[in-house]
């Protein structure tokens, strides 16, 4: 791949990285503006209750909990295997840089002149510098998706329950 090819991959991938942090704020406040609505539907559903016993909606007060550990449980879930598909790419990157770092070692210390010397180093440490941008850039990628995939459940609840009690 030439250096061109990467500068775009990458310009792809930032472009899409900001779309995605867009669109995850966007579902963010309409998440929040959904559970305003919920919690004033449901505080009136409440206040029935309380002026009369028998106008109490029971069913309706037994989603408040049920609806929200589903949501949060599913939540959980997404972080989850985001944070072990990261740790899994986190450890396999520590080891592919400890056998670069071995041979650039052996490399350093077997060179026939300093000048060659400095050039393994040199080398070694331009490598490095591009893996670890790239790395950074895929962790950052893997993180604003691991927080989209936990905010859709919750999203989801909260605008399917401001649609139903907007009655």
């Amino acid at each position: 791949m030439t250096q061109i090819d990467r500068v775009l991959k990458t310009g792809r991938r930032l472009n899409r990285d900001g779309a995605r942090a867009a669109r995850t704020a966007l579902s963010g406040g309409e998440m929040l503006q959904a559970a305003g609505d919920v919690i004033n539907a449901r505080m009136e559903i409440m206040a029935a209750g309380l002026a009369d016993p028998r106008k109490i909606d029971l069913t309706e007060l037994s989603l408040m909990s049920s609806e929200k550990t589903e949501a949060l449980s599913a939540s959980v879930a997404a972080l989850s295997r985001t944070f072990g598909d990261i740790g899994g790419r986190v450890g396999s990157g520590v080891m592919t840089e400890a056998g670069l770092a071995s041979r650039a070692a052996a490399s350093i210390a077997s060179a026939s002149t300093p000048a060659a010397a400095i050039q393994a180093q040199y080398s070694y440490a331009v490598g490095w510098w591009g893996r670890a941008a790239a790395q950074m850039l895929t962790l950052n990628s893997e993180l604003l998706k691991g927080q989209a995939d936990a905010l859709r459940p919750i999203h989801a609840t909260a605008v399917a329950n401001a649609k139903r009690l907007k009655k």
